[in-house]
């Protein structure tokens, strides 16, 4: 199939979590209780992925864009409770093992209680021997991690092998590499009803967390913050994804030139109206156009907003 040149607006794949909060079931229309499921935690907005692709048409958008032309994956995530202590595979390793990509992602911040933030990265001088020996004695593990504050218009990258945790009370878009392999550290301790916790994947977890402060410093994490300025500002750049920040004035036509990589660009829109080739875009609803060659992006801004472009 194909999806033609023009951009397509999708339907995101939901994703329900223990750790889920409300925010995005009220952004997207759906009651707060779900049949008994877990709350609402992510909605994959542009995905090919297995375990969550988007939609097109009814159609998952699978059918239209090759793993080649959409390495990437865009989600949103809303938090009520802290997400598993845990890290993602490099691609040698996730191909060796896991027979997938790695996963290295990064976040931007849409909005957060006061006080709330996230794990990123091991404190300064912690060894992998202290470290798996509190792993295998219960230990609390977040303590070996740095906690960051955070507030909208933040950036961070996540490198693969790099330990973390979104905790509560955060919204955010994550940009990743198309892959879902994770390896849970700790849960907090958390068991659900009938008393079982969620499975840990300590052995390869071990293989492939980045010891060393050279691998746990704010450079390497790209720390950014207020990114949400008018025009479009270059984020990151990743070998899968490459992302852009676009902030519009209110009947504002903005031309984007694309890098031509023969992929598929996405754009999330995260505030105010816009409109692409003839698809209007609401906050928090994505589009998707599989470009064959460079050329250039025209975006009217309907009201006053922005957005993420992602290619």
């Amino acid at each position: 199939m194909d999806l033609g040149d023009q951009f397509k607006r999708l339907e995101p794949a939901m994703v329900h979590k223990v750790w889920g909060g409300t925010k995005m079931a009220a952004l997207k229309g759906l009651p707060k209780s779900q049949d008994g499921r877990e709350p609402l935690g992510e909605t994959w907005e542009i995905s090919i992925h297995g375990d969550g692709p988007s939609l097109y048409q009814n159609k998952f958008l699978s059918e239209f864009i090759t793993p080649e032309e959409m390495p990437y994956l865009v989600k949103l995530i809303d938090t009520s409770d802290n997400l598993s202590v845990q890290v993602h595979p490099g691609d040698e390793f996730a191909k060796s093992h896991e027979n997938s990509l790695g996963k290295t992602e990064c976040w931007i911040i849409l909005g957060a209680k006061e006080g709330a933030g996230i794990y990123l990265g091991m404190k300064p001088g912690v060894t992998s021997e202290e470290f798996e020996k509190a792993i295998r004695n219960g230990e609390e593990m977040n303590k070996f991690l740095t906690f960051y504050p955070v507030k909208r218009g933040d950036f961070f990258f996540v490198p693969a092998g790099t330990i973390h945790a979104i905790a509560s009370d955060v919204f955010l878009a994550e940009v990743q590499q198309s892959s879902g392999i994770t390896y849970r550290v700790w849960d907090w301790n958390r068991v659900d009803s009938s008393g079982n916790s969620r499975e840990l994947h300590i052995d390869k977890a071990m293989q492939v967390i980045k010891f060393g402060d050279e691998w746990n410093n704010s450079e390497i994490f790209k720390i950014k913050n207020d990114i949400f300025k008018i025009g479009c500002t270059q984020i990151v750049s990743h070998p899968q994804f490459n992302l852009k920040q676009v902030s519009f004035k209110s009947g504002e036509e903005i031309e984007i030139e694309t890098l031509g990589l023969n992929r598929a660009v996405g754009i999330l829109n995260l505030e105010g109206s816009l409109s692409i080739d003839g698809e209007v875009l609401k906050p928090y609803q994505a589009a998707v156009q599989n470009l064959k060659a460079k050329k250039k992006i025209l975006v009217q801004g309907q009201e006053a907003g922005s957005f993420l472009l992602v290619e």
